[in-house]
């Protein structure tokens, strides 16, 4: 007899068609049978060792997680409910450019501290692992959801070039190629930039389009964060698309925003641009939070240049003065390439976590309400905590346009990303609130999404572009990641007060056919493994 039949569930099965009521028996972490309207027609119905009742729930693929940090967190929490608790049952990390595989002794201490923001210090981490395949290999050991790895190019060239601005040799160029083929060879899915990072973003167009031949020959995508989001926002989304296409490289945008004032209302420009180049053969999809602000960390304002040479060097010029007033000249008055080209606004940059917990009365002000309170200029607040806090810490920035966000969420190579940083006092509350988010407001409240468009946003797009064969739809002979939740009840709990609430109206979560959420709680199951790049 099977292990489980969930009885009676309206299943929308992440194809994007209309739901359907059946019973869905599940065995040996797949889905074995899907028996359709099996009451209404008086058949037999399936048994099973287990019978969950689905009556007025919805069951889906779960939810794959297109752009999550999580790449210490699945190690530190096996709890995870910030995802778990959202019906995530995959995550893709590795993302920005920056992670901590592959790596040598040197380099993880310098992507330790240059993301500390992100992930935290790590301390608290045994770090026995240096390539990619070691790293999965420690996922294997049981984690609570899925997740799939993005080789991060900002690492790779740190390890190959260092974090100074220069044109890699070809002797480094070809050490790049390697790593990346390694990388894509023990089983990561792509590979991402931060090309507002460094030392990801000293690499040039033809450096970027070498690394994602390889990538492309192999199967995999390239996820970047674009050169800005900002003041170039439209030429820098061109960039990539005539990069990638140069590369016959398939493309991710990641969190495809267009934000700050001067892209007000210009979401349909962007979309413009990618319809052009789908319809000339591009394969190009992308991801976005429910969200109008962003978040990322204080330092990755500074102006490139002041970040030449990696976070020792950054904390030399901040604490030299006249150099930090050059620094604080590119941000205030000309606005830095760290900024996206946009001359920084300090009541819009919210001090959302800091690493040093005596720090704490900055978090959830803005840096100009420090200002105010302490009677100094913004930019010495800044300066001073960058210094005091040793680059760590995260912020809120409120550029965002609710137009913009629509729109792109409409788009038809759309798909969901969290792109939730889970450290901080106050995390941005799409690390805990981006999925149930798009089914409570932007589907049941507004309506700007139908419930089976959105569920194939969230399941069965990344899993094609993830080329993962039998995940992202409910179908017989599927891996049983599924989700059951209220659609009149589903929300996010998180708020930007309090970020760290966990939603309501998904009840239960399955990975690999195992509960680990049940009657809305976290079970002690760690059902997640590391999710390796197909062949197929």
């Amino acid at each position: 007899m099977e292990e489980l039949v969930i009885r009676d569930a309206e299943v929308v099965d992440g194809s994007g068609a209309a739901s359907y009521r059946a019973d869905v028996v599940v065995d040996g972490g797949r889905i074995v049978s899907i028996v359709k309207e099996a009451a209404a027609a008086g058949c037999q119905r399936p048994e099973a060792r287990r019978e969950l009742d689905a009556e007025g729930l919805v069951l889906s693929p779960g939810f794959i997680d297109m752009h999550a940090h999580s790449d210490l967190a699945l190690l530190r929490d096996p709890d995870h409910s910030a995802k778990a608790a959202q019906g995530v049952t995959l995550e893709v990390i590795g993302q920005d450019g920056l992670s901590y595989a592959p790596v040598d002794d040197r380099t993880l201490g310098e992507v330790r501290r240059a993301i500390a923001g992100w992930n935290g210090p790590g301390d608290d981490i045994d770090f026995d692992w240096r390539s990619v395949g070691e790293y999965l290999d420690r996922l294997d050991r049981g984690i609570a959801v899925n997740a799939a790895y993005l080789i991060p190019q900002g690492t790779v060239r740190a390890l190959a070039v260092g974090w100074d601005d220069r044109d890699a040799t070809d002797a480094e160029l070809e050490h790049m190629r390697r790593l990346v083929a390694e990388g894509m060879e023990q089983g990561a899915v792509g590979m991402s930039s931060g090309l507002t990072y460094t030392p990801g973003m000293y690499a040039k167009d033809a450096e970027l389009t070498e690394l994602c031949r390889v990538v492309a020959g192999y199967g995999g995508y390239y996820c970047p964060h674009h050169r800005s989001y900002g003041a170039g926002a439209l030429q820098a989304y061109e960039e990539m698309v005539e990069l990638t296409r140069e590369a016959d490289c398939p493309l991710h945008l990641a969190h495809a925003t267009m934000n700050f004032g001067v892209n007000k209302g210009k979401a349909p420009e962007l979309l413009t641009l990618l319809d052009e180049a789908l319809a000339a053969g591009a394969d190009i999809t992308l991801d976005t939070y429910p969200y109008t602000p962003g978040c990322t960390t204080l330092v990755a304002m500074l102006p490139s240049w002041a970040s030449e040479g990696g976070p020792e060097q950054i904390v030399k010029r901040l604490s030299d003065d006249d150099t930090a007033e050059r620094i604080r000249h590119h941000m205030e008055e000309i606005g830095a390439d760290g900024c996206h080209g946009v001359p920084i606004e300090w009541d819009k940059i919210e001090i959302s976590g800091t690493g040093d917990p005596a720090l704490g009365e900055y978090v959830g002000r803005t840096v100009m309400e420090s200002a105010t309170v302490r009677g100094e200029a913004p930019w010495a607040v800044a300066r001073n905590l960058l210094l005091a806090d040793r680059l760590a810490p995260t912020i809120l920035q409120h550029v965002g346009h609710e137009e913009n966000v629509r729109a792109i969420m409409r788009h038809r190579v759309h798909t969901g990303g969290s792109d939730g940083i889970l450290q901080g006092t106050k995390p941005h509350p799409r690390a805990y609130g981006t999925f149930p988010h798009y089914l409570g407001h932007y589907v049941r409240e507004l309506g700007v999404l139908s419930l089976e468009e959105c569920v194939a946003h969230l399941t069965s797009r990344p899993a094609a572009r993830l080329r993962l064969p039998d995940r992202g739809l409910v179908r017989e002979g599927y891996r049983a990641d599924l989700v059951l939740f209220d659609p009149a009840t589903v929300a996010a709990g998180s708020t930007y007060e309090n970020p760290r609430v966990l939603p309501t109206g998904i009840p239960y979560v399955l990975v690999d056919g195992r509960f680990v959420m049940a009657d809305g709680r976290r079970t002690d199951v760690l059902a997640g493994r590391s999710v390796r790049r197909s062949s197929r």
